[in-house]
């Protein structure tokens, strides 16, 4: 590790692997509801869990990109972060939110708007942990030096940032609202989150495969180029039932075609920059995520988003399990790999050891991709018979949902081995390192040039 406020980030990835334990664990209680209706029915209600589970899911993956933000960008800016202290009262603000829209669900006071439910008091501390960082990091990257990576990262952050702000309308048309919604909701995880997907697995690459920056680079402006063209207008998929013109069925059928191609970028990016390095890197499992952050991406929010986008195929399968299927594969393959894969890279710096418990952790990468496989297939398959039961025979809702049973159980099968492969994967990055407590000092210069 080479610049001392670089530990900021340590904490910063213990609270999000934290929130992702409280996300997971609620996601299986949710699936124990699909499988069991009456499950919790009067003490815990199924959209309080859902609001639970979708809510900690992006707050820890945010805590995640600030986590890798503040440990990225001293090495690229090649100076310490402008504020700690404004960094430590972020991390304050934003876990202090996250705990208090979990409560405050569990009263029962929340907005009501899907992904978007938090009272106004916790949406402007959101806001407010977002400028800090935003201010933190724009501040020692002005001072610093300047790169294509830190560049792309702050233009995902402030685009994340600002395009939040469109969560405090909530006009009373509500086909308005669902279409600045989707501002917030799409243009977030199918736009600019891409932007901060890209840029910190180029930093990955650049440390993990020794080739030279500006290549690695200039497939970061391909993906990124990609992203923003496809992602913008590819919001046109979810205009068709709201109320927009018709003209939208062919902007949103066409751009969404395109949304495939920058995840297929990054793919071809990831293993062809592996592909040529040649290099024997030593933290095997931050290299096993980092690959597999692409391809899962790819299946997940390339070709599962892809195969119910049209609006002729939408127009029967909308709201069912198939886009659950798209969800889960899609968050789980771009966003929570690629923490994942960051955590595993820089958490043995901030330890001062050599790579540990990497065993540990490609088991882990296998049993939580595995089962997130088998749950898109179950889901998609549930998804298919709803389309068929509901939208296409006409049965009545819940007399299909008794069809779909065996489903659900076997989702929440699923659900339960990932959060067996999740626990390994936390005692893997923060549990004891087995005879290695302390790298030593004869060691330490060795081990940062392999991984630097």
């Amino acid at each position: 590790m080479k610049y001392a406020t670089q530990k900021i980030a340590y904490p910063y990835f213990v609270a999000a692997l934290l929130l992702f334990m409280i996300q997971i664990f609620a996601g299986v209680v949710a699936g124990s509801i699909y499988a069991i209706p009456n499950l919790f029915a009067e003490s815990l209600p199924f959209h309080v869990i859902r609001m639970i589970h979708t809510n900690a899911l992006l707050i820890w993956l945010l805590l995640g990109y600030f986590g890798a933000g503040y440990y990225l960008i001293p090495e690229e800016s090649e100076r310490d972060i402008h504020s700690p202290a404004i960094a430590w009262l972020q991390l304050f603000v934003f876990v202090f939110a996250a705990l208090a829209a979990v409560v405050s669900y569990l009263l029962g006071v929340h907005e009501g708007r899907e992904f978007l439910e938090q009272p106004l008091w916790i949406k402007i501390l959101l806001v407010i942990g977002f400028l800090l960082f935003l201010y933190n990091a724009s501040m020692t990257v002005l001072k610093g030096r300047k790169t294509v990576v830190t560049s792309i990262l702050l233009l995902g952050m402030w685009g994340a940032a600002l395009l939040f702000l469109f969560a405090f309308y909530n006009p009373g048309n509500l086909a308005l609202d669902k279409m600045y919604w989707w501002f917030v909701v799409h243009i977030w995880v199918e736009g600019v989150w891409e932007l901060i997907m890209a840029s910190m697995l180029a930093f990955l690459l650049i440390k993990m495969t020794g080739v030279d920056r500006e290549i690695i680079e200039k497939w970061l402006y391909v993906v990124v180029g990609l992203a923003l063209f496809s992602g913008l207008l590819g919001t046109g998929h979810h205009y068709y039932w709201i109320g927009m013109p018709g003209y939208w069925h062919w902007i949103g059928s066409v751009f969404s075609i395109l949304e495939v191609m920058p995840f297929f970028a990054m793919v071809l990016w990831s293993f062809h920059m592996v592909y040529r390095s040649g290099r024997n890197h030593p933290n095997k499992a931050a290299m096993l995520w980092s690959l597999g952050c692409p391809v899962m991406a790819f299946f997940g929010a390339g070709v599962w988003g892809l195969l119910h986008s049209f609006s002729s195929v939408n127009f029967y399968s909308h709201g069912t399990q198939i886009t659950a299927a798209h969800g889960h594969l899609a968050f789980y393959g771009a966003y929570v790999m690629l923490n994942l894969a960051f955590f595993t890279y820089a958490l043995p710096h901030l330890r001062g050891v050599q790579p540990y418990n990497q065993i540990l952790n490609m088991w882990s990468f296998w049993i939580m991709t595995a089962s997130m496989i088998f749950m898109t297939i179950t889901l998609t398959f549930a998804g298919v018979l709803q389309t068929h039961l509901q939208r296409v025979i006409g049965m009545g809702y819940m007399e299909i949902q008794q069809q779909l049973d065996l489903f659900y159980w076997m989702r929440l099968l699923a659900g339960v081995i990932f959060v067996v492969g999740a626990l390994l994967y936390i005692y893997a990055v923060l549990g004891p390192v087995k005879n290695q407590l302390e790298t030593s000092k004869s060691k330490q210069p060795a081990f940062n040039n392999q991984m630097n």
